[in-house]
């Protein structure tokens, strides 16, 4: 029963977190998750040269094709976020970000890096997120006709956003015996279970963004070193990409889980 009520209360802050942010935190969702597309776009036009010659230098393609990468790169990152922010051709936008993460996978070898490539991966999510939001509501080939909700693109675009979303998580398990190690690592996989499966899906979502913005800012503080170092750059990198899987994630926050999930299930019982 002590369970149960607080299962009960901890929804009712959810809620009330909802009714409070509910005209901006899909804004606010949508800025975040583009924000790992704009810090490189921008890195793109200040570090051009290092980026060209990178490319030149690792795959031996000749200074054309490697300017022609840093340009594809710079314009479609930019490009599609201004398109993002202001809701026009959101669509095109996102399948554009899309080819810029194919791209960037195959060109910086993160193929073959699992933690990359998840993170790579989750970045997909967001973005599935973001264009199942941007589709219409009840749009229908059959004017008129109606359809399940269950047979809707959208919501499947609901599901695969959810699935690859979570696997951020993973890349932040840590594989040794301390109870803080252990406790972190159920705590974590037990919320990145119900948001995959879409089980009290708003609350999982809002306290994994609360956990990983924690994470985020303690051990992604790029601030605090020098700009000239190495590890500022890396850090900087890592964190705008865990800013955009919590942009996907405040996007399920705002929008809920979809026609596949339990939560939806939940109201045919």
């Amino acid at each position: 029963m002590a369970q149960n009520d607080l299962m009960s209360n901890a929804e009712d802050v959810a809620d009330q977190f909802l009714r409070v942010t509910k005209q901006y935190l899909p804004h606010i969702a949508r800025l975040c998750l583009i924000s790992t597309f704009l810090e490189d776009g921008i890195r793109m036009w200040f570090q051009w040269s290092e980026q060209k010659e990178y490319i030149e230098t690792t795959w031996g393609c000749g200074f054309f094709l490697a300017t022609l990468f840093v340009l594809i790169n710079l314009l479609g990152q930019l490009g599609g976020c201004i398109l993002i922010l202001s809701r026009n051709f959101v669509q095109y936008a996102c399948f554009g970000l899309f080819g810029i993460i194919a791209l960037q996978t195959v060109a910086y070898s993160i193929l073959w890096d699992p933690k990359f490539l998840m993170r790579n991966l989750a970045l997909g999510g967001g973005l599935l997120l973001l264009l199942a939001e941007s589709r219409s509501e009840g749009r229908s080939m059959f004017a008129g006709v109606p359809t399940m909700r269950e047979s809707s693109p959208k919501q499947y675009m609901q599901l695969g956003g959810r699935v690859l979303l979570v696997l951020m998580f993973m890349t932040l398990l840590h594989f040794d015996t301390s109870f803080l190690s252990i406790l972190q690592n159920l705590v974590g996989t037990a919320l990145i279970v119900l948001v995959a499966i879409g089980f009290k899906t708003k609350l999982a979502a809002l306290t994994l963004v609360i956990w990983l913005l924690a994470i985020n800012v303690y051990f992604n503080a790029f601030w605090t070193i020098p700009a000239y170092k190495p590890m500022h750059d890396f850090l900087k990198y890592d964190f705008f990409q865990t800013t955009s899987v919590i942009g996907g994630l405040l996007l399920i926050v705002a929008l809920g889980p979809g026609g596949v999930s339990m939560d939806e299930k939940k109201k045919d019982w």
